[in-house]
């Protein structure tokens, strides 16, 4: 066999920075960021936007994470859309006169 080939396979800290929930668990991710575990010892820290206990899935909750403030930018830059409703009601207005 090849010497030096496979990644590093390690224990890591996973943590969900929308609820804090960290896990520990074994993979090959690389990270420069630590973090001291419940046992004392430090371990590689890995930070997520979702996992199991923010994911309306798993949690059966409706929570809407817009970190990056999409929606705010889409409204901005589009405004608001006019409906199928509201274009019908302008035409019903406007032969009414």
């Amino acid at each position: 066999m090849k010497k030096d080939i496979h990644p590093n396979y390690r224990e890591v800290v996973f943590k969900d920075v929308s609820c804090d929930f960290e896990f520990l668990t074994r993979s090959t991710v690389k990270t420069d960021d630590t973090i001291v575990w419940k046992d004392g010892k430090e371990y590689p820290l890995v930070k997520l936007q979702i996992s199991s206990a923010s994911h309306p899935f798993f949690t059966g909750k409706e929570k809407f994470v817009d970190t990056a403030g999409r929606i705010d930018r889409f409204k901005k830059k589009f405004g608001e859309m006019p409906t199928i409703k509201s274009k019908k009601k302008k035409q019903v207005e406007e032969a009414s006169k």
